[in-house]
């Protein structure tokens, strides 16, 4: 019975830290030969955030791509751009007209009614395109989004975890 429970709750906490927060796509070249990179340079041109954003970006982005065994360099094989952004979202929730009740309780007689919030806040999206130095065009991009830009203390943690998701990506596995 135990070995049972064991298995029971092993798939839950599996299944659970599985879901993520965040929205994380990628696309790449076919013609590409993701095993010839080995250096890289970063740009950071278009990376419009805060010194303390953009340390957090790059310091991640640096140990994950070290960590998939590139190495930075002055005359690199890719040309590394960040770029970050974000938009307003509108939320707007509606409430069910069940929840005010006249006479003879929920299924008696009354009159409803219908209640609806909103809430608006900025969510973030970082950006990574990798380009082959030599060709000039683009290899691989990630896309990140779903940051709490508007909650600092959201933002100090998800934005190292949206990086290390982003670059789960790379190398492609190709099909």
């Amino acid at each position: 019975m135990k070995k049972y429970i064991f298995i029971l709750l092993a798939s839950a906490t599996l299944g659970l830290t599985s879901c993520s927060p965040f929205n994380v796509r990628s696309d790449y070249a076919q013609t590409a030969n993701f095993t010839n990179y080995r250096t890289y340079k970063l740009r950071i041109d278009d990376l419009k955030l805060n010194d303390i954003d953009k340390d957090r970006v790059l310091n991640e982005l640096s140990k994950q791509l070290q960590m998939k065994g590139l190495q930075s360099g002055e005359n690199p094989d890719l040309i590394i751009n960040v770029k970050a952004n974000h938009k307003k979202i509108t939320d707007i929730t509606t409430s069910s007209p069940y929840g005010a009740w006249g006479w003879g309780g929920p299924f008696g007689w009354g009159i409803g009614m219908n209640r609806t919030w909103s809430s608006n806040y900025n969510e973030g999206a970082i950006i990574v395109d990798m380009v082959d130095a030599k060709s000039n065009k683009l290899v691989w991009q990630g896309i990140g989004s779903g940051i709490s830009v508007d909650r600092p203390k959201a933002k100090q943690k998800q934005i190292p975890e949206i990086v290390a998701e982003i670059m789960n990506n790379y190398p492609p596995q190709r099909k």
